[in-house]
């Protein structure tokens, strides 16, 4: 590693990590070697050729990160404000260029002013080349942004075209435009962290997939994610042996779960935990739209992809932002040979004018492209509920779900019973002496229309199971799906997902 006399203190001031702390506390000890140290500006505008700028404000290099190779970079903000000029820019790219190459993930620490703006056109052509790549490697090799400091303008494409994106607590800062420009254009005062702190990405604009209370927490976290993922486009999932499963204390507890009454609300996660091996649940967006779960998780210490409807958040009900919540991590894990297994209890797509105006159609639709795209194995558990076109969208054996099981209780319907019978007995409803032909209709509907067993009879459920069943059957399905082939696709160069 290139010596230098970093700056450390700058940072630790503001209660940050220098760069180089921040590869050292990612990477395994010692395993870090940097390149293109020597690597300087050539701009000679405004005195900055003058200026000696250490391997151009970014640290570049590679490593190992629990014994597997990774491609590293960091940004200095002690360094010209750790701004992008076109140097700066092309180490990154070629970074990632190598990456490819060398089949192994990328990993960014984003702390930087922006564009220097001294450079003019070639510090956006240094952003330019840096988008590039990263649409290059995607679906290549996983690629993950940490935001530890400012990231503004133009620089916040770049995290925005990886696959997960970090943030830190009173630390990261991610906008288009900072408050300055804001208030001048807009006329309101609001502060960078109000305006795109790391909060601001987990909760609500859905930019953050992870959020975490302080540096070190990152960086164990980003570890930890690396073991859950495949390291390149191929890559065989390897069994970890340290997963165990308690099958007996599991089995009691998932048949606990569901509450005699249809319309209260369970958590989901309490179902996934009784499945999946003992602790290896790890979430993914977990306070963006509570109403859909996605994760990673161990199954005899295979890693699949968690995707669930919550009925603990708003119902389970499919809205704009779980649409997109879904589709991106479907895609994620089909991009990366990742099996799916999906828990469904859902009521429907969301109503009304609010969700109707933000697109809930277009959103909606690029679950139902996700699913249908996807050729790794996938295997849904009905719970309880299942409606409209929610449960097609939800990975239905029509959308190519290779096995569909349904627990004895759940319902499979166009919608629940209440409604049904507003629409079908209208007139009926309207005349008083008819109210117990009507609940006889109605009861009729319950057994008869949304049982599981139609569905069964019709093909449309492998089998109707136990919840004690559900995680042997999982395990069942994903085995003998281990070297699943798709049906050849007709003849394109690519679909037109809605974005």
């Amino acid at each position: 590693m290139a010596k230098y006399e970093y700056n450390l203190d700058k940072q630790h001031q503001k209660g940050k990590l220098h760069a180089i702390e921040r590869i050292n506390a990612l990477c395994d000890k010692d395993s870090f070697y940097e390149i293109y140290s020597g690597a300087r500006h050539t701009c000679t505008s405004f005195g900055m050729e003058s200026k000696d700028i250490p391997y151009d404000g970014v640290i570049t290099g590679f490593g190992t990160i629990n014994g597997k190779k990774v491609a590293v970079y960091a940004q200095d903000f002690t360094v010209q404000g750790g701004s992008l000029g076109k140097v700066h820019g092309q180490k990154i790219a070629e970074l990632i260029e190598m990456a490819i190459k060398a089949k192994c993930p990328v990993i960014g620490v984003n702390d930087s002013g922006g564009a220097r703006i001294q450079e003019g056109v070639d510090a956006l052509c240094g952003y330019g080349d840096l988008f590039y790549q990263n649409v290059r490697a995607s679906g290549a090799v996983p690629q993950i942004s940490i935001i530890a400091g400012p990231c503004a303008g133009g620089a916040v494409y770049s995290p925005g075209l990886t696959d997960f994106i970090f943030t830190i607590d009173s630390i990261s800062q991610m906008f288009i435009t900072g408050p300055k420009v804001v208030k001048a254009v807009m006329f309101m005062d609001i502060t960078a962290e109000d305006l795109g702190g790391a909060s601001i990405h987990s909760q609500k604009s859905g930019v953050a997939h992870y959020r975490c209370p302080t540096e070190k927490d990152c960086y164990d976290k980003v570890r930890k994610l690396l073991d859950y993922i495949p390291h390149y486009y191929g890559e065989e999932i390897v069994a970890d042996a340290k997963f165990k499963f308690d099958e007996k204390k599991n089995a009691k507890k998932i048949g606990e779960i569901i509450p005699e009454e249809s319309k209260k609300p369970y958590n989901m996660h309490d179902v996934i935990n009784c499945v999946v091996d003992d602790g290896s649940f790890f979430e993914v967006m977990e306070e963006f739209s509570p109403n859909a779960i996605t994760g990673f998780a161990k199954i005899e210490g295979k890693s699949v992809g968690i995707i669930g409807n919550n009925p603990a958040g708003w119902g389970g009900v499919l809205n704009c932002d779980a649409s997109d919540k879904i589709a991106r991590f479907v895609r994620y894990c089909d991009a990366y040979n990742i099996p799916l297994v999906n828990f469904v209890d859902v009521p429907g797509f969301i109503p009304g004018p609010q969700e109707e105006q933000k697109g809930i159609i277009r959103h909606g639709a690029k679950v139902i492209y996700a699913y249908s795209e996807a050729t790794v194995p996938k295997v849904t558990i009905i719970t309880r509920k299942s409606y409209g076109g929610a449960y097609i969208a939800m990975c239905s054996k029509h959308l190519g779900a290779d096995f569909v099981y349904a627990w004895p209780k759940s319902e499979i319907a166009v919608m629940g019973a209440e409604g049904a019978i507003e629409i079908v007995f209208a007139k009926e409803l309207k005349d008083p002496s008819r109210a117990a032909e009507v609940a006889q209709k109605k009861q009729e509907y319950i057994t008869e229309i949304m049982t599981p067993k139609i569905a069964a009879q019709r093909d449309y459920i492998s089998e109707i199971i136990e919840p004690s069943e559900t995680r042997a059957r999982i395990v069942a399905s994903l085995n003998f799906l281990a070297n699943k082939e798709e049906n050849v696709m007709p003849c394109k160069k690519h679909g037109n997902i809605p974005l």
